[in-house]
């Protein structure tokens, strides 16, 4: 058991953020999908137990680059938890992760474990350092929804439009995160697809991005859209323009909210 002192670093080291965001998004898409409360329930933690092996494997793999450019929002590399108590949650995340999936039936185990988790993983383990950087972040993101729909009682993949949403959302979200590191990035190698891109063209081209899902978002479902769809995307614009705009960690978290809203609209909706 880590000491007190290093419980909240621990937390930390777990990227929270983008952690709570895609455990939160996969309730929601749970509770569109129809699942029950336990069901619901079982499949956000499978879920959010392999966001928590992924951030805290980012830090660890990271940890000695991060030391070298003076990382001061990375605990391992400041010290504030021990790697090796990062390793013994890591272990017990990873456990807990394989078990909740299997128990949310094979097909959604194995879209999960071998689609979502293990392209957090080879993103951390070396793809966030080439020009395919946004593969990982598109297919993770695009296959979340089938994790979802397949867990379910009578398993079901989801429609190809959710599919297509999801792997845009993921790829907007990749640029935006990495911008506010661009630069510490590049002192330690690290060239992925933003880093290729530069600032200036990411800023402008995520949002781009995120719209498209957003509008797949709204002419994906069948008939004409609803009121609340058009609202959604309204609002999913005035996000898309907070990202343009931002500074730091803001346009990631306008990135998260256009997805939030997606998912929300596709929950009242249905």
């Amino acid at each position: 058991m880590p000491r007190p002192s290093q419980l909240a670093g621990l937390a930390r080291a777990c990227h929270p953020g983008p952690t709570v965001a895609v455990t939160t998004l996969t309730a929601l898409l749970a509770a569109g999908a129809g699942h029950t409360l336990a069901r619901g329930a079982l499949v956000t933690a499978a879920v959010g137990t392999g966001q928590l092996t992924i951030g805290w494997s980012n830090d660890l793999i990271d940890a000695g680059r991060d030391r070298l450019v003076g990382r001061a929002d990375k605990p391992v590399a400041r010290g504030e938890v021990t790697e090796a108590v990062v390793r013994r949650a890591l272990a017990v995340a990873g456990v807990l992760c394989v078990l909740l999936s299997l128990a949310c039936g094979l097909a959604s185990a194995a879209v999960h474990l071998l689609l979502g988790v293990a392209s957090g993983w080879a993103y951390n383990l070396g793809l966030k350092r080439t020009a395919w950087s946004a593969v990982p972040y598109a297919v993770a993101f695009g296959a979340l929804p089938a994790v979802v729909t397949l867990a379910l009682p009578a398993p079901t993949l989801p429609p190809a439009w959710v599919v297509l949403a999801g792997a845009l959302l993921g790829v907007g979200a990749h640029l935006l995160n990495a911008l506010p590191d661009l630069a510490d990035d590049e002192q330690t190698g690290v060239r992925g697809l933003p880093h290729r891109l530069g600032a200036r063209r990411v800023r402008w081209l995520a949002p781009v991005v995120l719209v498209l899902a957003s509008a797949a978002a709204l002419v994906g479902p069948a008939g004409a859209p609803s009121p609340v769809a058009w609202a959604a995307f309204a609002l999913c614009l005035v996000l898309a323009a907070v990202a343009v705009t931002g500074r730091g960690k803001v346009p990631f978290a306008a990135a998260i909210g256009i997805a939030a809203v997606d998912v929300a609209a596709l929950v009242l909706g249905s």
